[in-house]
């Protein structure tokens, strides 16, 4: 679907993305300072093409060189049960937008699908979390909605 933002096609994953995907997929882990094994990249890109795991994905594209679209960014999302109602509730766990292409709505239409998505599907709620430093994809995600008042803990088990 092409959105409000010129240009910019918002649309699942697909097979074909995976080259691309996995070049800005290690830019992301790079930037949060991550080394993922490359058998949890592998599942996850399973799991992203399996129609039938909680884990999606989603990807912006734009036009390059006339006709030919690259992968400018990703939105990698996870559907899951929750405790005050019935319906799967949405989190946006990775949104990576190419650094040479940022400022051009990649990030907005990438939110803005999942936004759609969850009116379509009756999910209640759209959540993700950023490092409170990440000022780029603050200043993104504060135009669609305020930070809200929960504090997070984290227990690592390894």
């Amino acid at each position: 679907m092409i959105g409000e933002h010129t240009g910019i096609e918002v649309r699942p994953a697909v097979s074909a993305d995976e080259a691309e995907w996995r070049e800005l997929w290690q830019t992301y882990c790079d930037f949060y300072g991550a080394s993922i094994p490359e058998e949890a990249t592998n599942e996850l890109w399973r799991r992203i093409l399996d129609p039938n795991h909680a884990v999606n994905a989603l990807v912006a594209t734009i036009a390059i060189q006339g006709e030919r679209r690259q992968i400018a960014g990703f939105a990698n999302y996870v559907l899951h049960p929750y405790t005050w109602g019935t319906e799967p509730i949405c989190y946006l766990e990775d949104l990576f937008v190419s650094e040479a292409v940022r400022g051009r709505g990649a990030g907005s239409a990438l939110i803005e699908e999942l936004i759609r998505l969850s009116r379509r599907n009756g999910w209640p709620r759209l959540y993700w979390h950023t490092h409170e430093t990440n000022e780029v994809a603050r200043s993104l995600y504060e135009q669609f909605t305020p930070t809200d008042p929960f504090v997070r803990y984290l227990i690592k088990m390894n």
